[in-house]
């Protein structure tokens, strides 16, 4: 198995490169895979890999055992000071791999719930509510523009493999995707909303949620047939987005398991 070890070495610097960069990910059509558990979750999805670098001398078994399932000439042993130096994670991982991310092959189905963000920057977050979608049963995300890159390591680690289980759609244009949507559009906010818990979410639709700061934009809240209203105690005014999503979206999956065992 190939040793790199000097920072000069030509992978190594593109590796750092496509880890840094938002640009060299889009150019390259490449992402880099953090850790085991991501690498594994790939490789169970009969993702290819490209390129996989382990920190030589790391005896880990779980890392050992993939390094086993995987072609020897995609295998490299990297320098533990070069693994460290590289990983955006605290403390470092010591599994990394390159993926190129396939685009879904057909648009987002109209009929199916859909996640829909707009504008949400926050990569933590874009990933938290991939991983929630993911959980409650929803495989159809679709990220508007102004939204953190989708397959940006820092959104796949905080995702745990949840991309490998929806449909990630990048769009230009939201309220034309919205517009083809055969369900109801549902947005949260404060004013003029209907109470979460009063509402029938048995049939499908698409939830929106908007930027950290912002929330959602007026040209897509204009589209929303439901105002939804999450009740708090007073004095608190808003939830993080990805905490407003996991009620909502859990919420609809309560009424649904409800309405199966009815």
């Amino acid at each position: 198995m190939k040793l790199i070890s000097s920072r000069d070495n030509a992978e190594f610097k593109r590796l750092r490169l496509l880890i840094d960069s938002a640009r060299a990910r889009r150019s390259d059509e490449l992402t880099v895979l953090e850790g085991a558990h991501l690498v594994r979750a790939a490789l169970e999805h009969d993702c290819s890999l490209r390129a996989v670098f382990a920190s030589a001398g790391e005896r880990v078994a779980e890392i050992e055992a993939l390094l086993a399932h995987l072609p020897e000439a995609v295998c490299r042993l990297l320098d533990p000071a070069l693994m460290a130096s590289l990983s955006s994670a605290n403390p470092s991982h010591a599994l990394l791999a390159l993926f190129a991310p396939e685009a879904p092959e057909h648009a987002p189905d109209p009929l199916r719930d859909w996640l829909v963000l707009d504008g949400v920057q926050d990569a933590g977050n874009v990933g938290t509510l991939m991983r929630t979608a993911a959980a409650a049963g929803i495989d159809q995300v679709l990220l508007g523009p102004g939204c953190a890159q989708a397959w940006s390591p820092k959104v796949l680690r905080a995702a745990m493999g949840a991309h490998f289980c929806v449909a990630i759609h990048e769009v230009a244009d939201l309220p034309y995707e919205l517009g083809r949507y055969r369900g109801r559009i549902a947005a949260t906010r404060l004013d003029g909303a209907t109470d979460l818990y009063a509402l029938d979410l048995l049939p499908p639709v698409a939830w929106v949620f908007g930027s950290e700061g912002q929330g959602v934009s007026e040209g897509v809240a204009h589209l929303a047939q439901l105002g939804v209203h999450i009740p708090m105690q007073p004095g608190i005014e808003s939830l993080n987005v990805a905490a407003a999503a996991a009620i909502c979206l859990f919420e609809q999956r309560r009424q649904r398991a409800g309405s199966l065992s009815g």
